[in-house]
């Protein structure tokens, strides 16, 4: 989809197109197209399309920043108790009471106090939200994530002194190189830690990542066109 495509987007159009590209991904790798969960990346989407998009039948969503998903949600979900919501952004160690309030599964497990953070607050709550260990792959300074290979010992806390339900890695590849390398780099470090879900591929690399063995995509702007984004 070009750039000027993603512009004029309509929501609709590009879910079901969103979707024909998964099917087909799934067929080429041999899947089942039930093996990979369509995570709209819905960061600035106003609540009246994220309803249509609900009436079509989507009902997994990925924001990234606590504030936003908790102005938005409550009312959405309320209306449409069948959504499950997943944190796909950085988490800050003091969001993490509101990220387990709220949130179904967290990507971005990334260090030892946030962890350990997750933890105490699933205590507290009596709620345990699914995670993910997010990995850079490419190690790059400024993108979040555990190193490679550190990553085994993380998870061996995060599963055994933290108790967090770890579910899967996440990563982001670096933009300047070709996303398979890190696609399979996550596939490898998962099945060594025996996890088998993945979440990796975004709407450049979406097709791409489900042939690699993907099971989560987190797509936005296929599904809703290019959007501008609020500074940080």
């Amino acid at each position: 989809m070009s750039d000027d495509e993603l512009d004029r987007a309509d929501p609709l159009s590009g879910l079901d197109a969103t979707r024909a590209a998964i099917a087909e991904a799934c067929a080429r790798a041999g899947r089942s197209t039930d093996s990979v969960t369509l995570v709209a990346a819905s960061k600035t989407v106003p609540p009246e399309v994220l309803g249509h998009t609900v009436a079509r039948g989507l009902h997994v969503y990925g924001e990234n920043r606590v504030q936003e998903a908790q102005a938005k949600w409550p009312a959405l979900r309320a209306e449409h108790p069948g959504v499950e919501l997943h944190l796909i952004g950085p988490l800050q160690t003091n969001k993490a009471r509101d990220a387990v309030a709220l949130f179904d599964v967290i990507h971005s497990v990334d260090r030892f106090s946030l962890s350990e953070a997750l933890f105490r607050q699933g205590e507290k709550q009596g709620r345990r939200p699914k995670v993910f260990v997010q990995v850079n792959t490419g190690l790059e300074r400024q993108k979040a994530g555990v190193a490679p290979s550190d990553t085994d010992m993380f998870l061996e806390i995060c599963r055994g002194k933290h108790e967090l339900d770890v579910i899967g890695l996440m990563c982001i590849p670096p933009v300047d190189e070709p996303s398979e390398e890190h696609f399979v780099q996550l596939r490898e470090i998962a099945e060594r830690n025996g996890l088998t879900s993945l979440s990796m591929g975004m709407s450049g690399d979406f097709a791409s990542a489900v042939e690699h063995g993907a099971t989560h995509v987190r797509v936005g702007s296929a599904i809703f066109g290019n959007r501008a984004y609020p500074a940080a």
